[in-house]
């Protein structure tokens, strides 16, 4: 038996999860929420619905690791450090470098800053992360998770961008793909629950939360997907645009004298729901405001844009035998799941509405005689983590 604990660190925040391996347990869980900022935020749940909660400085990642250590041999959760046998880390982008996850090395750290330009909010943070576990337990494996890994598979005409040829071959602009570790847990999954070798399965998936990706999985390997060479391709999100005419920026950056800082800041934090509502990002929200019209365009503009992904991916694979709802709004919200499946009738997709209005647990929601298989899953990137460094550490 072994621990092994699950890492999603941000600039100011580090978000974990412990697992007792191989059973695949959860042992505790939690968050530091607020490092470097004054009255930190330091969370942990375990055991039957017990929780601690702390309010107290933290001044950076180093200390939230060792106080986080510290507080679970305090609750008896650990019995000293060296009971964690490894350390999975979720990274945002591999680049091209790592198409799966690896065990962390100094040259391995090095190449996740380098690839910081292609994700400059997200690989700066994950490194802080990593850097402060090596220091805390500098013999315990520890091993990188890239959310673009999963996409590697793409063919290269599915990742190559129409533009002149040197741009990827000296800078690498190309479709890389995220999610990847979403879109990987719930397709095996997928092929678990329908009882047949995910070899043998066409998937697509769709994570739909604040942030949205569409994935084509032919035979358990990603043959296309929804983002680009950054999350703000694809359908529309909570508060990025999504899929816009190019030409579009430099249109309205003169209109409205926006350098390209303000103009990205508007297409990443001010577009989507948020931007067509003027109310929220938040589906909850905007389901309470149905009745307005500007919300039922949103409604619209935002499940049409999955159905027309889904429906490019079915003549991607040359068909589909299963689309997997998952994430937020994915998990949650019956009424979006009902709206995209409503445009797939052609090719013989049927909802059971009864099943379709369940939440957050694991469901077949198709009726019996659909031909194409809807499913309800909840991801589980954690885990996923969990299991690469179990597979790693050998």
């Amino acid at each position: 038996m072994s621990k092994t604990i699950a890492i999603n660190a941000g600039s100011s925040s580090l978000k974990w999860q412990l697992y007792q391996m191989p059973e695949e347990t959860v042992v505790a869980k939690g968050i530091v929420e607020r490092i470097g900022l004054k009255d930190s935020i330091f969370t942990i749940k375990y055991g039957e619905e017990q929780k601690f909660e702390q309010i107290i400085d933290i001044n950076d990642h180093e200390v939230a690791v060792k106080m986080l250590l510290d507080q679970l041999i305090e609750l008896s959760i650990l019995g000293a450090y060296d009971e964690i046998t490894g350390v999975g880390h979720r990274v945002v982008h591999g680049g091209e470098d790592f198409p799966e996850s690896v065990i962390i090395t100094d040259e391995v750290m090095t190449r996740i800053q380098d690839l910081a330009e292609f994700a400059p909010l997200h690989n700066p943070a994950n490194l802080m992360g990593i850097t402060a576990f090596k220091k805390i337990l500098p013999e315990i494996i520890s091993v990188a998770v890239f959310d673009t890994s999963f996409h590697a598979t793409m063919p290269k005409h599915n990742y190559l961008y129409s533009l002149p040829i040197e741009f990827y071959n000296d800078y690498k602009v190309r479709k890389y793909g995220f999610h990847g570790t979403s879109h990987r847990y719930v397709s095996e999954r997928a092929a678990e629950m329908l009882g047949k070798p995910i070899e043998e399965l066409k998937i697509i998936t769709c994570h739909l939360g604040n942030g949205a990706s569409i994935t084509a999985v032919d035979g358990g390997k990603s043959v296309d997907t929804s983002m680009g060479f950054t999350p703000l391709a694809g359908v529309t999100m909570g508060t990025r645009s999504g899929d816009i005419d190019p030409a579009v920026l430099p249109y309205l950056m003169e209109k409205l004298d926006l350098n390209i800082d303000q103009m990205v800041d508007v297409l990443n934090k001010k577009s989507g729901l948020l931007g067509l509502t003027g109310i929220s990002s938040d589906m909850r929200d905007l389901e309470a405001n149905y009745d307005k019209d500007e919300v039922k365009v949103a409604y619209d503009v935002f499940t049409d844009r999955i159905r027309k992904y889904i429906g490019g991916y079915v003549t991607t694979m040359n068909g589909v035998d299963a689309i997997v709802f998952t994430a937020g709004i994915g998990e949650n919200d019956a009424h979006v799941r009902s709206e995209v499946i409503k445009g797939m009738t052609w090719f013989g997709c049927a909802l059971d509405e009864a099943q379709n209005a369940k939440r957050g647990e694991e469901l077949v929601i198709s009726t019996e005689d659909s031909k194409v298989k809807v499913l309800l899953i909840p991801t589980d990137e954690e885990l996923m983590i969990a299991r690469d460094v179990e597979s790693l550490r050998g």
